[in-house]
Parts: structure tokens; C-alpha cells; sequence
């Protein structure tokens, strides 16, 4: 597993140190630079940044309204729709890698369950998060939707959490 990660300590690091670090890191990654999306999940890099309010318990919410994979048996292609909401702690984690990330199950065989929870833990071990929730909405095949949630965490309190905002499967009914 790799990701970039540069730290942020508030105490004894001054801002001007702190964004010297950043410009380092930023060298290292993804974002501004041409790439290439990974050949597999496990080849991908996730970036992460500082979380420039550690100090604040809010929602941070990502959507992958067209995420695709193939089927492990069959090699059919299977799409979702992905919802993750987080609450970070010292890290963010960068949205130009987390795309790559997604894109990067584009030929790789898994299950439904498997592709979900394996992106919920893989977030959770590069952002270490106060909290994380994500629901994959698979679209029907053989006639059925899967919905996998999977969470890490516990909410803190007194943090608002929007409805995830997709709707069931209803079909044409």
C-alpha cells in the first residue's frame, strides 16, 4: 500500500516551515502532474494532505457517481454509485488521487462487497479518520441491486451527517 503523506504538528512548526513542507510534498504529488490511471487498486497511490482545521469536526463528502469493475466469475462489468462521507482528523485525503484510485478498479475482478469495503479500509488506513462511513448503490445484474454500507469510527457529536441522497432501486415500477 503507498500514499504520499507530509505532517502537520501545530506545536513548533511554524506556518512558513509548514508551507515549505507543503511545496515538498506537493512535488510528490499527483495533483498538477500528467497521470496515468493505475493498472489495479493495489498499484494506486493515495495522496493525503493536512487538514487545515484538525482542530474541527466536520463532514467531508466524496461521490463516485460512475464507478465501474468487472465481475471476478463472469467478467462482466458491474457499476456504483459511491457515497463516502468522513470526518477528518489531521489529514485529507487529495481528490485527484482518490479518483485514480476509483478508476483503477475499472478492470479488476471483485465483488460487490469486496470492492466497498476494501475502499472504506484503505481510506481509513491513509487518513486514520474520526470517523467514515460508504455506501456503494449497485446498479442491477441478474435482476438485483446490492447495497453495501460499511463504516469505521464513531461520529462525534453534534455533527450533522446529510441523507447520502440516493434514492432505492425501483426499477420501472
Amino acid at each position: 500500500m503507498k500514499f504520499i503523506a507530509l505532517e502537520y504538528h501545530n506545536c513548533e512548526v511554524s506556518f512558513d516551515r509548514w508551507m515549505e513542507k507543503l511545496t515538498v510534498a506537493q512535488k510528490r504529488l499527483q495533483l498538477g502532474r500528467k497521470t496515468a490511471i493505475p493498472s489495479s487498486p493495489d498499484k494506486a497511490v493515495l495522496d493525503r494532505v493536512p487538514n487545515p482545521h484538525a482542530d474541527t469536526n466536520y463532514v467531508a463528502r466524496f461521490v463516485m457517481p460512475e464507478f465501474t469493475c468487472l465481475c471476478p466469475l463472469t467478467r462482466q462489468p458491474d457499476f456504483a454509485h459511491f457515497v463516502i462521507d468522513y470526518v477528518p482528523d489531521k489529514y485529507l485525503v487529495e481528490s485527484k488521487s482518490l479518483k485514480l484510485y476509483f478508476n483503477s478498479f475499472r478492470n479488476h475482478g471483485a465483488f460487490h462487497e469486496d470492492c466497498t469495503v476494501t475502499i472504506g479500509k484503505r481510506l481509513v488506513s491513509l487518513l486514520n479518520p474520526r470517523w467514515l462511513r460508504i455506501g456503494g448503490y449497485w446498479y442491477p445484474r441478474g435482476g438485483m441491486p446490492i447495497d453495501v454500507f460499511w463504516q469505521a469510527g464513531k461520529l462525534p457529536p453534534n455533527v450533522w451527517v446529510p441523507d447520502q441522497g440516493v434514492a432505492p432501486y425501483r426499477g420501472r415500477g
